[in-house]
């Protein structure tokens, strides 16, 4: 049985920012393109899924990642299918994912080679609480001035088509071995699952839910598979380990108590399987009624540590 209270790790991106407040408390002097939440212990590397969060000032690179059967072919463990929960959004930020139409191997390297790949993504606005379902092989891209809660396996195997003339290498043959040529799979519409659980996006690998429980609660969570919670509003304690807006929490294999605080709470849920579960989340009751919770033991928090080093396979 597993709760553990989530270290941060930032890495210096040139496409990041300097403010990262109100998710982190940066000092400010590197450009800071990437939160990611860090499992302490001998199981860290273990998990399926790894959550981030992206800053972006500048746009990412136009890039794919590989599906199991590709990343396995070359001797990695898996590939990388993702979804974006969008915390923040300036006005006319975009993403891109799939291409407007179909094309062919060889347009696709025409466009790569003259730089008029950007022009053949599906660019769609982007609003704060928006989610995107991105699949291993879609082509994708992420705009400037957005902060996006991303949730995916656990992977950091990204091929590059096109990077604004950046000098980072390009990835152009994996990447175009990879490629869906072609529109994105539809995505579902987010529907409620109860009146605290909305779903927003669901695959082959993960569920990611948001969840607002109401103030001054008693819930009981309960993580068959690991779990990844991600506190998005107000202050919460999952038995005795005390979460603030921008704190996380994996769960495995336990249940756990969850307070809401003196305001209503809102948090991302993501946990590893195809469907949402319909006992994941039960009411206790309001916390005036209930007695103390009992005390959950958890692994203590990583401290934030410097930049993990950059590979030329990172975003």
């Amino acid at each position: 049985m597993t709760v553990e209270h989530l270290g941060v790790q930032p890495a210096a991106k040139p496409w990041g920012r300097r403010e990262l407040k109100p998710w982190s408390q940066s000092d400010g002097t590197t450009v800071i393109g990437e939160l990611r939440y860090a499992r302490n212990g001998p199981d860290r590397d273990a998990s399926a899924l790894l959550l981030k969060l992206l800053f972006t000032s500048q746009a990412l690179s136009i890039q794919v990642h590989p599906d199991d059967a590709a990343a396995q072919a070359v001797g990695m463990r898996n590939g990388k299918t993702e979804a974006w929960y969008v915390l923040s959004a300036e006005d006319g930020a975009e993403v891109g994912i799939g291409l407007k139409t179909p094309v062919s191997t060889e347009e696709l390297r025409d466009a790569i080679s003259d730089g008029s790949i950007g022009c053949l993504l599906n660019w769609q606005k982007a609003y704060a609480g928006d989610a995107f379902f991105v699949p291993a092989g879609t082509i994708h891209a992420i705009g400037a001035g957005l902060v996006i809660a991303e949730i995916q396996q656990a992977s950091d195997t990204t091929y590059r088509l096109f990077d604004h003339g950046s000098a980072r290498e390009l990835h152009i043959e994996q990447a175009v071995s990879v490629a869906q040529l072609g529109q994105a799979p539809r995505q579902e519409p987010m529907r409620h699952l109860t009146k605290e659980r909305t779903l927003l996006v669901s695959c082959d690998f993960f569920v990611l839910e948001r969840v607002t429980l109401p103030a001054n609660t008693l819930w009981q969570l309960k993580a068959e598979s690991e779990c990844w919670l991600l506190l998005l509003a107000g202050k919460a304690s999952i038995g005795s380990m005390a979460l603030k807006l921008g704190d996380a929490a994996f769960l495995e294999a336990d249940d756990a108590s969850i307070q809401a605080g003196a305001a209503p709470i809102t948090a991302l849920l993501a946990y590893a399987g195809k469907d949402a579960r319909e006992n994941l989340l039960r009411d206790v009751g309001p916390l005036r009624d209930m007695p103390d919770p009992r005390k959950t033991t958890f692994v203590q928090p990583l401290a934030d540590v410097p930049a993990f080093p950059s590979t030329e396979t990172l975003s």
